[in-house]
């Protein structure tokens, strides 16, 4: 089977939403943040060794850009931008949308960390 492309992609920045509509009618907003914490860069997937993404709550995207015809590039406004979101992964995040953010909420909270950039978890030691 052949993933399906977006006929439409439409940026709404005001409420930091990526919509990605399919020919078979169907609709998906994906937010900023869970764009940004689920990037595929080598930054964020360690090369192996995921790096937790903390603190993007309030992260916005500032661009969308194609990268060829099977991708996006994303630029956010924090500066990251070197994620290429290939059209296979952003059909899966759009259709795995709650289970794997119920996974990276579960990854914060196991590490003792935020989605707010307001809050660190801080460890002392006596």
């Amino acid at each position: 089977m052949t993933t399906p492309i977006p006929t439409g992609i439409k940026l709404h920045r005001a409420s930091r939403m990526l919509e990605l509509e399919y020919a078979d009618g169907n609709r998906y907003q994906l937010p900023a943040e869970y764009l940004r914490v689920l990037s595929p860069s080598a930054e964020v997937r360690g090369h192996g060794r995921p790096v937790l993404q903390t603190g993007k709550m309030n992260v916005g995207l500032v661009g969308v850009e194609p990268a060829g015809n099977y991708a996006l590039k994303l630029t956010f406004d924090d500066g990251h931008d070197s994620g290429l979101y290939s059209w296979d992964y952003l059909y899966r995040l759009a259709t795995h949308r709650e289970m794997l953010w119920q996974d990276y909420l579960e990854q914060l909270n196991n590490a003792g960390a935020s989605r707010d950039p307001d809050v660190s978890a801080v460890k002392l030691f006596f």
